[in-house]
């Protein structure tokens, strides 16, 4: 893989150069005016000859007065203009919007939620707070409670315990499941 050598070369231009006479394509921008704050400005295609010799006469002052010089060349320029203030709180910034990102890390809209109680972590996965709710009851119980309600539920649901009506088969299979997932929950690990 060939690597450009020259920093600011439009590879494949079309242009030819600038200049006169040029045969040479034009691969370089160079600008015919000072760019401006709302962009880059006018400019035109050179080949490198030529663009070097731009560089050489290009002067970035030119036109300026002594005192705009040297407060364009002050260590502290630009530090003098006005900044939006980032104090968080009352009469201060509210901080973005960020609804219009996305930020699958949480990285950047945590900074900007309202301060609180962190949220109430279960004691209980996924499929455990699942099979609690199969047997009826809530994350509180402990493993006497469940093994009541299993019980009970068994003895609803089972064909014979209930002339033989096999239409709850479903239910007992799931009661059956979530007996089996919280009997080991480590919630109930002592």
């Amino acid at each position: 893989m060939k690597r450009p050598h020259f920093h600011g070369r439009v590879e494949g231009a079309a242009e030819r150069c600038a200049v006169p006479g040029c045969e040479e394509p034009g691969e370089f921008k160079a600008p015919l005016t000072a760019s401006s704050f709302n962009g880059p400005g006018q400019w035109r295609w050179l080949c490198l000859a030529h663009v070097r010799e731009h560089n050489q006469t290009y002067n970035y002052f030119a036109g300026m007065s002594p005192e705009e010089i040297q407060e364009a060349q002050s260590p502290t320029a630009g530090w003098d203009r006005s900044t939006r203030v980032f104090a968080y709180g009352p009469g201060g910034d509210p901080g973005p919007a960020w609804g219009d990102f996305k930020d699958p890390l949480d990285a950047i809209s945590a900074r900007f939620r309202p301060a609180g109680p962190p949220p109430r972590r279960s004691r209980f996965s996924g499929e455990e707070m699942h099979a609690l709710d199969v047997l009826g009851l809530d994350e509180e119980s402990d493993l006497h409670a469940v093994r009541k309600r299993y019980s009970e539920l068994v003895r609803r649901y089972h064909p014979d315990r209930n002339g033989g009506d096999r239409r709850h088969e479903k239910q007992l299979r799931e009661v059956i499941d979530a007996w089996q997932r919280l009997r080991q929950a480590r919630a109930f690990a002592a």
